[in-house]
């Protein structure tokens, strides 16, 4: 009898360690893992460095509060502004903490203002900003809501519906909220005109533009964010996951004037900018933010994609279409879901569901070509088999 509440529907299998792009369960047998922890796991399972950081930093410090000064995360946000559009940052312990700051951040900046009824944001109906009492009434989903009963300030418009979007901007609205890439949402890519668009837009409603990279970022889809290739700045960028490595970190990144609403007292995070976290994202930020590994993502991405869409062309019936940027990848199924999920993991490969009918395959940053193969000719054999 397991005594954990039952609010996830947990597969029957363990796994005792990892290394690299792979796991090894408790009954001996090898998986290539293309899950990571949902894009948690940026570098793969105990990479030596973050190993060695941890290790370091564990014999030092690992948890002084935040009413001092805390070096690794003063280094952290140095790095991170450097890298990006951010001006400041607010350090979290994940993606909902850190999409639900930014929610407070946007709110407390109209307020500062003089402009205290400014405090709805708008996002798209059914996309995914985390599990907080907040986030799920951001994320528009009766799924996620039912039985939660009810938390105000939220508007929706249908992705993809312009008009719709224009419409629902009231004097009330605050900000818009929406992701790059709908991870959760089925892998859907936001085009970079639209993203162009909604600078526009917010610049001329005066409301701000909240990118929620959460999945998205660290450079998981070749570029450090999936919206630097549109030529935009947000004004507000919620972050956690890939920064980590695997270990708990969330961070709000955000503009000098948005920044200057948060004074002290304004909002806070006991664990959030631990030294321990802090010298892992040190250690993160300095492998996946490098021009190399950068252009080496987009590399074996293009690879894993254009053979991802000969796999599909090959089975049309069973795989409707390939989404995704970088290693955010979506396979969209005209066949059941979770069968086609479990017959990969029967061959070894392990991914995980996403909205729409899609498979996501997440593998870690540092994946090596090979075992993208190894991961193409398992996703081949399976569609031959339900063929």
């Amino acid at each position: 009898m397991s005594y954990l509440v039952k609010n996830y529907n947990r597969k029957k299998i363990s796994f005792k360690y990892g290394k690299g792009s792979y796991l090894y369960s408790t009954d001996n047998k090898k998986y290539l893992d293309f899950v990571q922890g949902i894009a948690v796991n940026s570098l793969g399972h105990t990479h030596p460095k973050l190993v060695k950081t941890i290790k370091d930093q564990s014999k030092k410090l690992w948890h002084v509060s935040n009413a001092f000064q805390i070096p690794e995360g003063e280094k952290l946000a140095k790095k991170l502004c450097q890298k990006t559009f951010a001006d400041y940052v607010m350090f979290q312990n994940s993606g909902a903490e850190a999409t639900e700051a930014s929610i407070k951040v946007a709110r407390r900046y109209f307020y500062s203002i003089g402009e205290p009824n400014k405090t709805r944001i708008l996002c798209v109906k059914n996309s995914f900003h985390g599990r907080t009492l907040a986030t799920i009434f951001a994320s528009g989903s009766k799924k996620m809501t039912e039985g939660f009963g009810h938390v105000g300030g939220f508007d929706h418009f249908v992705f993809g519906d312009h008009k719709s979007l224009k419409k629902k901007i009231t004097k009330n609205t605050a900000a818009i909220m929406i992701e790059p890439i709908m991870g959760e949402g089925g892998i859907k890519v936001i085009p970079d005109w639209c993203l162009r668009e909604l600078r526009k837009l917010c610049n001329k409603k005066k409301i701000l533009l909240i990118l929620d990279e959460v999945q998205s970022g660290i450079s998981r889809t070749g570029d450090f964010f999936a919206f630097e290739q549109s030529k935009i700045k947000p004004d507000i960028t919620p972050i956690a996951k890939g920064i980590g490595g695997g270990f708990p970190i969330g961070a709000v990144l955000m503009s000098k004037k948005i920044a200057s609403a948060m004074t002290p007292g304004t909002h806070g995070s006991t664990f959030g900018g631990n030294p321990l976290a802090m010298a892992v994202g040190n250690t993160v930020m300095d492998i996946v933010s490098n021009k190399k590994f950068l252009k080496n993502v987009k590399s074996v991405s293009k690879y894993f994609l254009s053979n991802l869409n000969d796999i599909k062309d090959k089975y049309p019936n069973i795989i409707k279409e390939i989404r995704g940027r970088g290693l955010l990848i979506g396979i969209q199924l005209k066949t059941d879901q979770m069968k086609f999920i479990k017959k990969l993991m029967d061959n070894k490969l392990l991914t995980i569901r996403a909205a729409e009918n899609v498979v996501r395959v997440l593998p870690p940053l540092n994946v090596k070509k090979s075992e993208i193969g190894q991961a193409l000719k398992i996703i081949k054999k399976v569609c031959s088999e339900l063929n």
